[in-house]
């Protein structure tokens, strides 16, 4: 099992005290806390080989390249992917928003998109644009429990279906969804699938030979990496077919006057100097992760969340949103009478960060009728005396505004 209190030596940030208490970082599902392996391989670039990339044939060029493309080797084989099939974008909003591009080129109206009432706004917003064409956009529900309804989902993927997009793992629920399943259920009525994977392959084991979808988004600074640093992963020839979203310098093979022709994939879509450091950066995330073991990952944060649950249920007044048989480490609250934003306020003055507010998922929270929700979310480096903080606050919470009882 993980030792996250050996792991925590390697966070700097984590010795910092917040409101003169010991900082307990539970807003993992926002942004992750950056080990200093990562932190020294930024610096190490900028100190010793700082360098375009591609172009160069000196010295320092060659170097940075290097180490570049080195990280997306790391990253596909973390995936289980190829390295061609590896794209590097700013984030999963970034990489959705290319696909979602595509589609306003190719789509035609009377054709349809399914998604879920469970998505981020990345996985929404996008999509929202292609009904400016006439493409009509269905939303597939939930149960109770907050698990995909997968017969309702079925029910909306037709022949008139060419994209099903759907969060791997819900960044408010924490439900996991079956993607398999749905990319099985895309292909059989002749449509792609696509999974945006922002909570799920930062904690737990993903394989893309084995999901068989069309395209996968996700974020390094989810995992341990630097912000301004996201994935999209494509089959090969999916990559092939699809329209570069930004143009210009490195993507292209030839330019003409009035004409030019695309680079190879991965290339073609990574218009410009990109950002080169925390591309690096990532690959020292990639390996630390691959150091502790994805599947270790993914039990500490199962012996994590089942804690938490154990421990907030219990409590009057305290609704705990999601609650699938299938779960990632992503905890959303609410308590009778108190807004979430005094809730986060109350536990920062008690030194611990959680999320509050729409999560970014405003037709979820409207399908909830909330407002918004609070969010303990949990990585490797947590324990269960943080959680333990977490519930004492709770409590301080209740206390204050004297609810639930």
């Amino acid at each position: 099992m993980i030792n996250a209190m050996k792991i925590r030596e390697d966070f700097p940030i984590l010795r910092r005290k917040v409101n003169k208490r010991q900082l307990a970082y539970l807003d993992n599902a926002a942004t992750t806390q950056k080990p200093k392996q990562v932190i020294d391989k930024i610096t190490d670039y900028y100190m010793n080989y700082n360098a375009n990339i591609h172009r160069g044939i000196h010295k320092l060029s060659e170097e940075a390249t290097e180490a570049y493309e080195g990280s997306r080797g790391k990253t596909a084989k973390f995936v289980n992917a190829q390295s061609r099939e590896i794209v590097f974008t700013k984030n999963t909003t970034e990489s959705l928003n290319i696909l979602a591009y595509w589609a306003f080129r190719t789509l035609k109206k009377g054709d349809e998109v399914v998604v879920s009432i469970m998505e981020h706004h990345s996985n929404i917003v996008p999509w929202q644009m292609l009904i400016e064409k006439g493409v009509k956009l269905n939303i597939a529900g939930i149960r109770k429990d907050g698990s995909l309804d997968i017969k309702n989902l079925q029910s909306l993927v037709t022949k008139k279906t060419k994209i099903v997009s759907i969060a791997h793992s819900s960044n408010v629920l924490g439900t996991i969804n079956p993607v398999k399943e749905i990319g099985r259920i895309a292909h059989d009525a002749g449509a792609i699938c696509v999974i945006d994977g922002a909570q799920s392959v930062p904690h737990m084991p993903v394989d893309m030979k084995t999901l068989d979808c069309d395209f996968l988004a996700f974020s390094s600074h989810k995992m341990l990496g630097p912000t301004g640093i996201g994935v999209l992963y494509g089959k090969e020839d999916m990559l092939k077919s699809v329209t570069p979203f930004l143009r210009g310098g490195d993507m292209i093979k030839e330019v003409f006057q009035q004409t030019a022709s695309w680079n190879d994939i991965p290339w073609k879509f990574e218009a410009g100097t990109p950002n080169i450091a925390d591309v690096i950066g990532f690959g020292a995330a990639v390996d630390y992760l691959n150091k502790i073991g994805m599947k270790e990952v993914r039990k500490h944060e199962e012996e994590l969340t089942k804690y938490a649950i154990k421990k907030m249920s219990p409590i009057s007044g305290v609704t705990i949103h999601g609650l699938a048989a299938e779960r990632g480490g992503a905890v959303s609250f609410s308590i009778d009478g108190v807004h979430p934003h005094d809730i986060a306020t109350i536990l920062d003055g008690e030194g611990i960060a959680i999320r509050s507010g729409h999560m970014c998922a405003q037709p979820l929270m409207a399908h909830l009728n909330v407002p918004a929700l609070a969010r303990a979310s949990f990585y490797v480096y947590n324990m269960k005396e943080e959680i333990d903080r977490l519930i004492v606050g709770i409590e301080k919470v209740k206390k204050i505004f004297k609810t639930g009882r």
